[in-house]
């Protein structure tokens, strides 16, 4: 098992009176793929969002607890949120693209962080686009709107624009949910290559998704971590009847 990238301690979450998270405690190690599943509503996204205190952006919400990253408590209160997400990438269900063409995508983020250097930039966009396993598709219409990919292109290159920062964590919420088999297969293969270089959450409804990409699995219900252990134990002998139950498809 490699080094921990990533610990919650006794991890509350509340909207308002609703407690969405229950003392959530989970060691997520570097350079793997740690997958959230559980039925919806059960608290995956919320945990996710933790990660990079994005539920920061929701009125009234209230956290208690810890989430250490790289040794570094990210809710105390000296913490530079900004700073922080840049290290932090994020990719959603549906492809989250500006209206602009697909270098100007790729290279907001550098941009925003201070890279002027056109040379540097194209570097970036060359770079981040090969992770992507998409230049050779779009290396002849970067001036293209990114809107004119298809579905499947259009979350690879979603990611791609996440690692331009140069982050060390990818979180992705439901990357695949939106896009055909072949589209995601390209996504879980990608997921593969990614690992090596970075460390990556995935919050996915998809089991068998979960199984073929993930080195560990937590299974979520009602806002308690119910499991959470080697991702081939969970699928074929989990330690708990809910998770059993939940796996088999008798909830959910």
């Amino acid at each position: 098992m490699n080094a921990d990238k990533i610990i919650t301690k006794n991890l509350d979450l509340f909207y308002g009176d609703k407690q969405a998270l229950k003392n959530i405690t989970l060691n997520i190690p570097a350079n793997n793929v740690t997958a959230l599943i559980g039925p919806s509503g059960c608290g995956k996204s919320t945990f996710l969002r933790t990660l990079n205190r994005m539920n920061d952006l929701i009125h009234g919400v209230k956290i208690n607890g810890d989430v250490i990253i790289d040794d570094v408590n990210i809710y105390a209160r000296n913490i530079d949120v900004v700073s922080l997400r840049t290290k932090i990438g994020m990719v959603f269900q549906k492809a989250n693209l500006f209206p602009k063409s697909i270098r100007d995508n790729l290279i907001y983020g550098p941009r925003l962080i201070g890279v002027r250097q056109k040379k540097t930039l194209d570097e970036i966009v060359e770079k981040t686009l090969n992770q992507a396993a998409l230049w050779d598709e779009v290396k002849d219409r970067l001036n293209s709107s990114a809107l004119s990919l298809s579905g499947g292109q259009q979350q690879r290159l979603c990611i791609a624009r996440a690692l331009a920062i140069e982050p060390d964590i990818i979180l992705m919420d439901e990357p695949a949910s939106a896009l055909d088999p072949i589209a995601t297969a390209k996504i879980e293969e990608l997921l593969h290559e990614l690992k090596v270089n970075y460390t990556i959450v995935i919050v996915t409804h998809n089991m068998q998704q979960a199984a073929r990409v993930s080195d560990q699995t937590a299974f979520f219900y009602i806002g308690e971590l119910i499991e959470y252990d080697k991702t081939k134990k969970i699928f074929t002998n989990p330690s708990k009847k809910q998770t059993e139950d939940y796996i088999s498809g008798r909830f959910g």
